[in-house]
């Protein structure tokens, strides 16, 4: 008699390189617990996704074609291959039109008998809703972002009439929100503050804000230590008792991920690193892949790290940019500047580093603080602002690079004397070293989550059963064990 088959899940990550790499470390999760995993992709996004899944047998890659959209370059499927942010519409409504062979593969499946016990989309896919509740699958949704931030974000965008202040510093009281810094509509992001809803974007997130709040569950990477108390409101904007279930850091569970930098000594930054004499002593600056940096930016943060006097590792992802005339030569051995993509996990976890001047997207957030690694924080787009505020207000595991108002369209440039500032601050000032203490503290408790019987880990446990045996996951939507592959 046959063995009965694990049970599967279907992920359907958004095109976008801080979106797609969380899923690829919950899909190991969820493998590494018996689970079968499905992930839906498409075609130019498939060679950046095998790599990672390749030596997990449980874990298998179904591609369906991306649409042509007039107005977008041929072959353009990801965000970071779009030559301009302005586009970034057209790409969203483009995704819509995978719903067809998306409906297309759990048809498939339900003629074999062979549906998935749950599927977890991305929010810009919201839109996988209606098709998941046509065959009675239900739909948990993944963000990218923390429970905090999103939890802003919801109260933000449905309490925006009510959100009134006396001038743009005064504080913004969010209803059913305590938040662990003071919120200003001057330091509200841009891309998130007080919109009007009759834009076209946010008519999309409108649309598909619907599907979000409808879904059976949020899927989060984090962890209740450090956002538990967050998690009611941010439930509140979710309909049928829908949960939030804070399963992270995922990256914790990949057994690559911070251990293989001595894998491959080839690559210049590795073998840079492993001949580092002194521990932490390596600042790491990354700004991630979807902001714009002009050349003149950084330039001067070139020059900054170069007045600091501390070693470091520089990832540009300008096509544009070339380093100020002398810079390498004057640099010798003590920087490096990387234009390739890096594997960031490894860098964060190698004993040289000490610092991270980053973004603040979150996903290096949890890379950089589960590894004990203090922030400079120098935020640019979407919610990173409010994970800056996090880390450094609220944590206490960061700085701040000075860079005049946090987020506003009118942002001053940081000059190299402002970087050179704040680096040798956070590598050898007496704020540096308590935002390192805190780090360390942050990262043991994300450990110590990760670990069996740890908050993340009962949460999972909880999860998968409640799917696998056909229980209710929320008021809405249940999950009959009949349609488990047998």
């Amino acid at each position: 008699m046959a063995s009965p088959s694990p049970p599967h899940v279907i992920i359907f990550p958004f095109m976008a390189q801080g979106h797609t790499l969380p899923l690829l470390d919950l899909s190991k999760v969820l493998s590494s617990r018996g689970l079968k995993v499905t992930i839906i992709t498409t075609p130019s996004n498939a060679p950046t996704i095998l790599p990672y899944i390749n030596k997990h047998p449980k874990i298998c890659l179904r591609v369906i074609p991306f649409p042509v959209v007039d107005g977008l370059p041929a072959g353009c499927e990801n965000t970071a291959q779009l030559p301009s942010m302005d586009l970034l519409l057209s790409f969203l409504m483009a995704t819509t039109d995978l719903k067809q062979p998306f409906e297309n593969i759990l048809r498939e499946m339900s003629k074999a008998g062979c549906l998935p016990i749950c599927v977890i989309s991305d929010f810009f896919l919201g839109w996988t809703l209606p098709t998941c509740r046509l065959f009675g699958v239900p739909r948990l949704v993944f963000h990218g972002m923390g429970v905090l931030a999103m939890a802003i974000c919801k109260t933000v965008w449905v309490h925006e009439p009510h959100l009134i202040a006396a001038s743009d510093s005064e504080p913004l009281h969010l209803p059913g929100l305590r938040l662990p810094f003071t919120l200003t509509r001057a330091n509200m992001p841009d891309s998130i503050g007080l919109p009007h809803h009759d834009d076209p974007i946010s008519r999309f997130i409108s649309m598909v804000g619907e599907h979000d709040a409808d879904s059976s569950g949020v899927i989060v990477n984090s962890f209740e230590e450090l956002e538990g108390e967050h998690v009611a409101s941010l439930e509140s904007f979710y309909r049928h008792g829908a949960k939030t279930w804070c399963v992270g850091p995922f990256q914790l569970h990949d057994e690559l991920g911070g251990h293989n930098y001595k894998s491959d000594r080839s690559l210049p930054y590795v073998e840079w690193l492993d001949d580092q004499p002194v521990s932490a002593s390596v600042i790491y600056v990354s700004l991630g892949t979807q902001a714009h940096v002009s050349d003149t930016q950084l330039d001067e943060l070139a020059l900054g790290l170069e007045m600091s006097g501390h070693p470091f590792i520089l990832v540009i992802r300008s096509t544009t940019w070339s380093p100020p005339d002398g810079l390498e030569k004057r640099l010798k051995s003590r920087g490096v500047i990387v234009s390739d993509w890096v594997e960031q996990r490894s860098i964060l976890a190698h004993r040289a580093i000490g610092g991270f001047l980053s973004h603040c997207g979150w996903n290096s957030v949890l890379e950089s603080l589960s590894t004990g690694i203090p922030i400079l924080a120098w935020p640019l787009i979407a919610e990173q602002p409010l994970n800056a505020m996090f880390v450094v207000e609220g944590l206490e595991a960061g700085m701040w690079v000075p860079s005049g108002p946090i987020g506003g369209e009118n942002r001053v440039a940081v000059g190299c004397e402002a970087i050179c500032d704040g680096v040798r601050e956070l590598m050898g000032g007496e704020k540096g070293r308590k935002a390192r203490e805190r780090a360390g503290v942050v990262g043991g408790m994300a450990r110590q989550a990760m670990k069996k019987g740890g908050s993340s880990d009962k949460r999972l446990s909880e999860l998968i059963d409640g799917l696998t045996n056909g229980y209710k996951v929320n008021d809405n939507v249940v999950l009959s064990p009949s349609n488990i592959c047998n």
